[in-house]
């Protein structure tokens, strides 16, 4: 069975019950019935293959989130196409990596960067622009509603390609992973199992972008897996998803959200009643915001573990202990396991199993070193297993920061930094913070007689680097701590400066 025919079976009996409903503050509600998404996902998946694109060619998304980018995704289910969904704050050098890399035949982006997206795409080789914004506006609906809304979903392989998840490299310069049907399926009926999914019972808060594994994949396929209600924000607001919360039954948020829930004075028992689990993943969850967000809510977030090579590996249970600072043990079908472990039982986190990816899109020479002989993927998280399983993770071997859920590798703004005018040489790390979970900070050696400062460089990083892979701070040193092979140790730096946004 294909990812987009259990998705599909999962649908009520009643196709003219609403799905989705976005209830962005600023707007009247807008409801969608399981049979729009149904039928709009057909049209779409009839223009593509109108367009003449085969199964396994990619497409790809650099939208705005809106129910219509969902469509796009089940559209490429339907046809077999391979979706490569990009972050919309990427700037015209990312996106130029991204598509030379991914060789789109058709590239989605939003209205207002038509100009620039479709030079670039057309430069590139891409055959087919178009564009999709917030208000069902854009080419690509008023060319799919020339097409039929019924469409026969081709047949597919378990090991066929369903997406392209781009993730950063040791290297700095970001790297696709190929997921296929099989992984995408597997875990998402793991999850519906592992978190007790009530079927046309819950209702679903779907605060998440929709174009990394946490949002597009663990939200929406429970959800419609389930056939599920989803009360859908656009964007994250704090204070709607509280007012929302009498409505629902499921949150999921990264850590940066619940410290956002927590600053709100709606957020109580009373409004919490009807709310079986709150969620949380993408990045560390704070053992101060696990205590808190219990007392304030009597409700006990429960943290799991995942990466866009494997989907979710690990999560606390539905029922037992939630351990605070631990993601839980392997899900049913997962194995896991500390490589190397040094005397406290710390080493390199790996992973097998159907949800885990075959390897990364055109880099064949990575799986020697990314898995190991026996075919165990090395997440480069470092961690360890307690008595009862759960597992603890305690860095990252890979000097990743993940800043508000996003992944950002230093060595990539490291090099856009080196080229400013003024700056000799530089250093990125993550610190500790309250809200992102960890800030990208840097720190700055300038050129002799040089006068740049911290707002002008930060304002020139953000004309080449999405915001969210922009420093929080930058700091001037006059030199940087090294160990004998003249290598920076970050490790000082995180150290020296921990307490930065305390």
């Amino acid at each position: 069975m294909s990812l987009f025919q259990a998705l599909r079976q999962g649908f009520p009996a009643d196709l003219d019950a609403t799905a989705i409903s976005v209830c962005d503050a600023a707007d009247a509600p807008l409801h969608y019935r399981w049979r729009d998404l149904d039928e709009g996902s057909a049209m779409l998946a009839n223009l593509f293959a109108d367009l003449g694109l085969q199964p396994g060619e990619r497409v790809v998304l650099q939208v705005e989130k809106s129910v219509e980018a969902l469509m796009v995704w089940l559209a490429c289910l339907r046809g077999g196409f391979v979706l490569v969904p990009l972050n919309a704050a990427y700037q015209s050098g990312e996106l130029a990596h991204f598509i030379g890399d991914a060789e789109p035949r058709v590239f989605i982006g939003q209205p207002e960067r038509f100009g620039r997206d479709s030079q670039l795409a057309f430069g590139l080789g891409v055959e087919w622009v178009f564009t999709l914004g917030t208000r069902q506006d854009g080419s690509l609906l008023q060319r799919a509603a020339q097409f039929p809304h019924q469409q026969m979903p081709v047949q597919l392989s378990d090991d066929a390609p369903a997406a392209i998840l781009y993730t950063s490299g040791t290297t700095g310069v970001s790297k696709g992973a190929l997921l296929s049907q099989r992984n995408l399926l597997s875990n998402a009926l793991t999850l519906v199992e592992a978190w007790g999914w009530q079927r046309e019972r819950d209702v679903l808060i779907h605060a998440l972008p929709v174009f990394h594994v946490h949002g597009l994949f663990v939200a929406s396929h429970c959800a419609l897996l389930g056939g599920s209600r989803m009360l859908w924000l656009n964007r994250f607001d704090a204070r709607r998803c509280v007012e929302l919360l009498p409505e629902a039954t499921v949150f999921m948020g990264v850590p940066t959200l619940y410290t956002r829930l927590l600053a709100q004075p709606g957020l109580t028992q009373p409004a919490c009643a009807g709310m079986r689990l709150f969620i949380s993943g993408s990045a560390p969850l704070q053992a101060e915001t696990f205590d808190v967000f219990a007392q304030q809510t009597g409700l006990t977030i429960l943290e799991r573990y995942g990466m866009s090579e494997t989907g979710m590996l690990a999560s606390n249970p539905l029922h037992g202990p939630r351990i605070r600072a631990s993601v839980g043990p392997a899900l049913p079908g997962v194995q896991l396991r500390i490589s190397e472990p040094d005397a406290s039982g710390v080493g390199g986190v790996e992973v097998q199993g159907p949800n885990v990816f075959s390897g990364y899109w055109k880099r064949p020479e990575l799986n020697a070193t990314e898995f190991s002989p026996d075919g165990f993927f090395r997440t480069g998280d470092m961690g360890r297993l307690d008595q009862e399983g759960y597992l603890h993770l305690v860095g990252r071997a890979k000097d990743l920061i993940i800043s508000g859920g996003f992944n950002v590798y230093p060595a990539e703004v490291e090099l856009h930094l080196n080229e400013l005018p003024g700056v000799q040489e530089s250093a990125v790390i993550g610190l500790p913070h309250a809200d992102f979970g960890e800030a990208v900070t840097a720190l700055v050696i300038a050129q002799p007689g040089a006068a740049c400062d911290e707002a002008g460089l930060i304002a020139a990083l953000r004309q080449r680097l999405a915001a969210f892979k922009c420093p929080k701070r930058i700091l001037f040193a006059s030199e940087l701590p090294r160990n004998a092979m003249g290598k920076v140790q970050k490790k000082v730096l995180r150290e020296r400066h921990v307490r930065l946004y305390a």
